[in-house]
């Protein structure tokens, strides 16, 4: 009787201690699919909070390389600046010497317009008492000078350079040999000639048949016939006028002051 109580004692033990074993078994079982669980959800959580952190990285380090980018820049328009601060300060001063020299440029245009009213005047007494040659040239350029004097569309250095060529060409009239038609009263009659101008020392002329010789007397103020001996002299100097012979020695009248 004893022994089977005890049989049964012991079988109902050992169901309560697999009953135990079973449910100890089921509930580390759902302890370990929730630290499972939860061992993922912490990686989808760090996976996303790890594509946040490198969206964050690259959005800073394009920020960043934009902010060098800005920096370099400014620097750059600084040193830029700088550069036109200096340009400025140097243009600055050249309006203000402009301004000066305007300012003498106004006087002195005041004071050159009647200085070449009076060189102008000077040279056509110049051309009246000179040798008479190219009469009509020289006349018509004085008379260009006086009109263009007058014109206020043209520039005060234009007029002063007009009337600097005009004492120019005159200066190389003295050191020049020419060679020009034109009429001469030659014994009371009109005639055809040439002349030869050898600088201003001496002006002769032949007419086309080559019968009259003739030569200016600046102290007189009249012509002079010469006699045929220098017939062969002028057709030279002619002919090396207009370069139809090279330069060579000739005997030609002297204007007799």
């Amino acid at each position: 009787m004893k022994s089977s109580t005890l049989a049964r004692v012991i079988q109902v033990s050992l169901i309560i201690s697999a009953s135990t074993c079973s449910y100890m078994s089921f509930a580390q079982d759902n302890q370990l699919k929730e630290v499972v669980s939860a061992g993922k959800k912490i990686n989808q959580s760090a996976s996303i909070s790890q594509q946040k952190v490198n969206q964050l990285t690259e959005q800073t380090q394009t920020k960043l390389q934009a902010f060098k980018t800005v920096n370099k820049e400014l620097d750059g328009l600084q040193v830029y600046n700088q550069q036109m601060q200096i340009q400025l300060q140097h243009q600055l001063a050249q309006i203000d010497e402009l301004s000066v020299s305007m300012q003498q440029v106004s006087i002195i245009e005041r004071q050159i317009s009647p200085l070449m009213a009076s060189m102008i005047s000077t040279l056509e007494i110049f051309v009246e008492l000179d040798v008479p040659f190219l009469e009509q040239e020289r006349e018509k350029r004085i008379n260009d000078l006086k009109s263009m004097i007058t014109r206020a569309d043209i520039p005060v250095s234009e007029k002063f350079r007009r009337v600097l060529e005009a004492y120019q060409v005159e200066v190389d009239y003295g050191r020049t040999i020419e060679a020009y038609t034109g009429l001469l009263a030659v014994n009371g009659s009109e005639r055809d000639v040439d002349f030869l101008r050898i600088g201003r020392v001496s002006l002769v002329y032949k007419t086309r048949d080559g019968n009259t010789l003739g030569v200016w007397q600046q102290s007189t103020k009249n012509w002079q016939a010469l006699d045929g001996d220098y017939r062969l002299a002028i057709n030279k100097g002619l002919r090396i006028a207009r370069k139809q012979l090279a330069p060579d020695l000739m005997i030609v009248p002297i204007n007799a002051e």
